[in-house]
C-alpha cells in the first residue's frame, strides 16, 4: 500500500461547510421476554458532530459496531435518525419529507462496502450506471450512452465491459463500476462505506488513487468510512475516530496521526503496521472488551479499557473540546 499509493494533496485553505451534523443519534428500541416487551435502548450512535469541506475528505475510524457506518447511513437518509441536525449548506434535511429530498439525493451519493451485493446482477453494466441518470435527468437515449461511456473510461473500465454483468467483473472491477454509478449524477458528496476492506492490497491502492483523481477533478467531498488506519492516513485531509457511539477526537490528518491526544486514538494508530522493519513501535494492547452500547458504562465509555482511566473518567463524561485549533478531543486528561 504504502509503496503504490499516492498521498492526498491538501484541501483549500479553508473550504466552505457543504455538511454539517450536529449530535445525531440513532437509538433502537430492543424486544425482550414471550411476549414482546420493550427492553433496553441500543444507543447505535449517541450524538456525534463534524462537519466536511467542499473538496475535504473526512476519514471516519473505529473499531466494528462503533456506529461509523450507521452515521454514514443517516447522512444519507438512508436510516432516519432519532435526534440531532444534518445540515447541508446550511440548510436543515433531517427531516424533509421524500419529496423534498429528492433535490439533494443527486447530491449526496454512496459506494458500498461490498461492490457485488450493491449491483443488481441481473443489469448490464451500462445500464446500471445509466439508471441515477435516467431517474434524475431528461436525456435522450444517445446523451445516456455518451455519457455511460465516458464514466466507464473516467473509472478505467473498456468499453467492451458495458454489456457485460456484475458476475463478470473481478472485485476491483465492480467496485469501479460502483463509483461510475455514484458518479453518474454529479454528486457534491460520496459516502464511502469501507470501499476497499473487501479487496486485495494492491487493488486498494488502485482504487484509492482513483478516487483521489476524481475528487481533483470534479471538486468532490467524502465521508470515508473505513477501519484500516493505513488507508485513512492517504486519502483524509480530516480523520474523526468514533467509539461506541460516541466521537473522541476529531483532528487535520497530520496532527492526529503525529500527536493523537485520546488514549483510544494512542492505541489505534500504535496497531498500524510500520513498512520499516528498522523502525520500532510501542504497541498498546488495550484490556478487556468494548461494552455492550445497550449499557454503556457511566462516565467516559473509555474508562473500561483506557490504561490512563482516573476516578473523575468514571463519573463524569467528557465533552468534545478545542485542545488545539481544529483538534478536539473528548478527553478529561489528554495525552501531551
Amino acid at each position: 500500500m504504502h509503496a503504490t499509493v499516492r498521498s492526498q494533496p491538501a484541501p483549500p485553505p479553508v473550504p466552505d461547510t457543504l455538511l454539517e451534523v450536529r449530535e445525531l443519534r440513532k437509538h433502537y428500541d430492543t424486544k425482550q421476554g414471550w411476549f414482546g416487551r420493550s427492553g433496553a435502548r441500543l444507543r447505535a450512535v449517541d450524538g456525534v458532530s463534524f462537519r466536511i469541506g467542499e473538496g475535504e475528505t473526512l476519514g471516519l475510524v473505529g473499531e466494528s459496531g462503533c456506529g461509523k457506518s450507521t452515521t454514514g447511513k443517516m447522512v444519507l437518509r438512508l436510516i432516519e435518525p432519532t435526534g440531532g441536525s444534518i445540515a447541508w449548506r446550511g440548510r436543515p434535511i433531517e427531516s424533509l419529507p421524500p419529496v423534498q429530498m429528492r433535490p439533494y439525493r443527486r447530491e449526496l451519493q454512496a459506494v458500498f462496502q461490498d461492490p457485488y451485493s450493491s449491483l443488481n446482477p441481473r443489469m448490464r453494466a451500462a445500464d446500471i450506471v445509466a439508471e441515477p441518470l435516467r431517474n434524475f435527468e431528461s436525456l435522450g437515449r444517445r446523451q445516456v450512452e455518451e455519457r455511460v461511456a465516458d464514466l466507464f473510461d473516467r473509472v478505467g473500465l473498456r468499453p467492451d465491459q458495458l454489456l457485460k454483468y456484475p458476475h463478470e467483473f473481478s472485485g476491483g472491477q465492480r467496485q469501479r463500476l460502483g463509483i461510475a454509478r455514484a458518479l453518474s449524477v454529479r454528486p457534491r458528496l460520496i459516502v464511502c462505506d469501507e470501499p476497499v476492506s473487501a479487496l486485495d492490497v494492491s487493488v486498494q491502492a488502485q482504487v484509492i488513487n482513483l478516487l483521489i483523481d476524481l475528487q481533483q477533478e470534479f471538486g468532490l467531498s467524502y465521508l470515508f468510512i473505513a477501519h484500516d488506519l493505513a488507508v485513512v492516513e492517504h486519502i483524509s485531509h480530516r480523520v474523526a475516530v468514533m467509539y461506541l457511539g460516541k466521537m473522541v477526537e476529531v483532528a487535520p490528518k497530520r496532527e492526529i496521526f503525529a500527536k493523537p491526544r485520546h488514549p483510544y486514538t494512542e492505541a489505534l494508530l500504535s496497531a498500524v503496521p510500520v513498512p520499516d522493519p528498522g523502525v520500532a513501535r510501542k504497541r498498546i494492547i488495550l484490556s478487556g472488551d468494548v461494552p455492550s452500547p445497550m449499557n454503556p458504562p457511566p462516565g467516559c465509555r473509555f474508562h473500561t479499557r483506557c490504561p490512563y482511566a482516573e476516578p473523575r473518567c468514571r463519573a463524569e463524561e467528557p465533552l468534545l473540546r478545542e485542545l488545539e485549533p481544529d483538534h478536539f478531543a473528548a478527553c478529561h486528561f489528554p495525552r501531551q
